[in-house]
């Protein structure tokens, strides 16, 4: 059985005091993304669209998500810096 590996990155947005100090997961499905470079992600129950920042890039199976998939949400754009 051969399974998808897909990339996983967690992401914190600096910029909004309400979650200022948590860390999120998305998936990516932009090439070579690393710690430090900048997204635009969809963030909360209205899925506005905010720039964070990546801490950890983690490129796995999807059972071995490090979130439930079917919660997950994706990178809109990646920026590099």
């Amino acid at each position: 059985m051969d399974y998808e590996v897909l990339c996983f990155v967690r992401v914190n947005f600096p910029n909004d005091p309400n979650v200022e100090d948590m860390l999120y997961w998305y998936l990516c499905p932009f090439d070579g993304p690393s710690a430090g470079d900048h997204v635009i992600a969809p963030l909360g129950h209205h899925n506005r669209t905010q720039e964070g920042v990546i801490h950890e890039v983690r490129i796995t199976e999807e059972y071995n998500a490090p979130f439930p998939i079917y919660l997950i949400k994706s990178i809109v754009k990646l920026i590099k810096t």
